[in-house]
């Protein structure tokens, strides 16, 4: 057991879709929930959240309450069901196709990682992905070290987190502008359930329709860029044209 969990949530409205189940489109030949959960393959547990279908031996399944209640209350329904010696925590839309075990395996780095010093100027992690290029995410691609870019390059909270000397409590992946993709993250299980729990005192107890944001207030992120040859990992399906898109990276 490596302490090492993975909560998928996969009960998004899919408006933008028509209403269908969108973790259960095919992106090359697999559907999108099947791509994701092999991109964790290696997760001692593994939830999923949502209207899921058939799920692998092993892959429990719930519903945040209430059902639709968004991904701040999907995300704490599936820490419920993790065991006590959970110590990290992978949070991922279920609509990530283009997802791969060395995308996941580079946020794991990045959030083990010593918390830069003031004195190294090692402030922003940049994950590596295969040689090859290759998105099949139930593929085990080799690993590559993480490097770490200059503080002139590197985003404001990671800077903030190198002066401060603080840990982070997730590290999660930004796109080529910067913005942190929220559902790509890997979380300290103790700083999410602490999150969670600050949130809903927030809210009078209740986490429907909480923003992903609000869990983020006071905590120290870890922004991991990708520099791997293949597509970002990050790249969600929200519309048909998206779906043609993550067809034509994975041929």
């Amino acid at each position: 057991m490596t302490g090492y969990a993975a909560i998928l949530l996969a009960g998004g409205a899919a408006r933008r879709m028509g209403g269908v189940d969108k973790p259960a489109r095919a992106v090359g030949g697999r559907s999108m929930l099947h791509r994701v959960l092999g991109a964790v393959a290696d997760a001692d547990q593994r939830i999923v959240v949502g209207s899921s279908g058939p799920v692998p031996e092993g892959v429990r399944t719930t519903r945040e309450e209430p059902p639709g209640g968004g991904p701040v209350a999907a995300t704490a329904a599936g820490l419920a069901l993790l065991d006590p010696g959970t110590t990290t925590v992978a949070v991922l839309a279920a609509d990530l196709p283009l997802l791969t075990t060395a995308a996941v395996a580079g946020l794991r780095r990045a959030l083990a990682a010593p918390t830069a010093g003031p004195d190294d100027g090692s402030t922003n992690a940049s994950a590596a992905g295969p040689d090859d290029g290759s998105t099949d995410a139930s593929a085990a691609e080799p690993e590559e070290e993480a490097a770490t870019a200059g503080p002139e390059h590197a985003p404001a909270a990671a800077r903030q987190e190198a002066l401060a000397g603080e840990t982070a409590a997730l590290a999660c992946y930004v796109d080529g502008d910067g913005r942190r993709q929220h559902l790509c993250a890997i979380w300290r299980f103790a700083d999410l359930r602490a999150a969670l729990d600050r949130l809903a005192v927030t809210r009078g107890g209740s986490l429907d329709g909480a923003p992903v944001r609000g869990l983020l207030a006071g905590l120290v992120v870890r922004e991991v860029s990708w520099s791997g040859s293949g597509p970002p990992p990050w790249f969600d399906c929200d519309t048909d044209e998206d779906v043609r898109r993550a067809e034509e990276w994975t041929r």
